[in-house]
């Protein structure tokens, strides 16, 4: 057994993990950075990554082998910023093996021991896979799995009406595939309900089968394929089967209790400061018990977490201020509170303001000018959530979580000049139509300009 002693030993090289590395090592701490598979986690290999070329290479109307092999070379292309090369050239020992504690100090990855001041738990999620009846007997595909597929299938039936459930179903639609979703609930169940009705409206128009309130009752292999039977009785015979039902936690083989780490079902605790029941052990990311599960996510927590490791100083992540989007075609972007959110938190302090993507004229000028809207949620001038749909919603949505982080006013919004004609206007609309009615509904107002016109020479 080999025994190294480092500062930081950072376990899982997703985007958490790696930007607590690279910060960390080019800082000047000795930081060893353990990972059992591949090097850029989930997002590179497996998610937002893979999953937005397809989105691309749908809409730009590739054929499916040219459509996963541009999926390969966009992965090709990212790799090299997150392989096990350039890491070891910014001075960090690189572990390709499972990690697991044998100590509150102390890791054990292949033939090495590792003993470190500081760890930093970032080891992601998986595909949650659900009980049900069958589904151990038949084929089936995860966002980890469909990208080795060479051959369109004929019908993709998706488990999961989630953001992977919808982008997956539009892309293999858009590629030729029959698709059907099947979510127990409602589609984009977590979104505002009005934008969810946008893309949901969009899906059907393009021939996407959206099954709502069905339970599955089980699954069985067919001819050629797969069979689901719903708990109505229905059956949907299709040719793949894709499980999109959410996430777990990475947590389960780092034997957290010889470290002292307390966990539960959905991952390990940890703090606003990232900090577990351990305090020389950070966790950040998917692993994180009831955190927001998204890539930019562990990387702003990575960033947090540098702080209290490499200098002591108090940190804490925030979530108020965190976007996330869904990429169909409309796209859905939220930050802050919803509307059902902040009418519960705020009453009648609410303000809503709203804009229509109708009347923009560069999403005219480029046929995008159909359903969608910006709602911005504000009280006592300041906005408190914002809900996005239509197109490039994800791109957006970034100046909101500015507004928010920076805790600033409508009123500096409406004074940002957007070039003409962008959807970036969009932004300023919004802005304008929270103060018409302050400005062009206000009786004195009106009073005192006629009083002010009398008076000027």
């Amino acid at each position: 057994m080999k025994k190294i002693k480092t500062d930081v030993c950072v376990i899982g090289a997703g985007s958490g993990g790696l930007s607590v590395a690279a910060g960390a090592v080019q800082m000047g701490a000795r930081v060893v950075l353990i990972e059992k598979g591949e090097m850029g986690g989930d997002c590179l290999n497996y998610g937002c990554v893979p999953s937005k070329s397809l989105i691309h290479a749908a809409k730009a109307g590739m054929g499916y082998v040219q459509a996963m092999e541009h999926v390969q070379s966009v992965i090709g292309t990212i790799a090299p910023h997150d392989s096990q090369e350039r890491f070891e050239e910014l001075g960090c020992t690189v572990i390709r093996e499972f990690a697991r504690f044998t100590s509150p100090n102390t890791v054990e990855a292949g033939d090495f021991q590792i003993k470190a001041r500081r760890f930093v738990i970032s080891t992601g999620s998986r595909p949650f896979v659900p009980p049900i009846v069958g589904l151990e007997n038949t084929p089936y595909l995860t966002n980890e799995t469909i990208w080795d597929l060479r051959e369109a299938p004929e019908h993709l039936v998706i488990l999961g009406g989630g953001p992977i459930g919808m982008e997956m179903a539009q892309a293999h639609r858009r590629l030729g595939c029959n698709v059907t979703v099947i979510d127990r609930s409602t589609v984009l169940a977590k979104d505002d309900p009005e934008a969810a009705e946008v893309v949901k409206a969009a899906l059907r128009a393009e021939g996407v089968d959206l099954r709502e309130g069905e339970a599955v009752a089980s699954v069985a292999p067919e001819a050629g394929g797969i069979a689901v039977t719903l708990e109505s009785g229905a059956r949907i015979v299709g040719s793949h089967l894709l499980v999109a039902t959410g996430r777990v936690a990475n947590a389960d083989s780092l034997a957290l209790e010889k470290a002292e780490v307390n966990r539960d079902r959905g991952g390990v605790k940890a703090d606003a400061s990232l900090r577990t029941s351990n305090r020389r052990i950070y966790a950040l990311g998917d692993v994180v018990s009831g955190n927001m599960q998204f890539t930019h996510v562990a990387g702003y927590q990575g960033g947090v977490a540098i702080r209290s490791l490499l200098f002591g100083l108090p940190a804490k992540a925030t979530r108020d201020h965190i976007p996330h989007a869904t990429y169909t075609d409309p796209e859905l972007a939220q930050v802050g509170m919803s509307e059902a959110q902040a009418r519960k938190a705020y009453g009648d302090k609410l303000e809503i303001a709203r804009a229509e993507v109708s009347g923009n004229d560069r999403a005219i000028a480029t046929a995008r000018a159909g359903e969608g809207f910006i709602k911005v949620m504000v009280v006592k001038g300041r906005p408190v959530g914002v809900t996005i749909v239509g197109p490039d919603a994800g791109e957006l949505i970034t100046l909101w979580s500015l507004a928010i982080s920076a805790k600033l006013k409508m009123s500096q919004i409406a004074g940002m000049i957007a070039p003409y004609p962008t959807l970036a206007e969009l932004n300023k609309r919004v802005a304008g139509a929270y103060f018409t009615p302050r400005l062009f509904e206000n009786p004195k107002l009106k009073t005192a300009v006629k009083l002010i016109q009398r008076l000027l020479p």
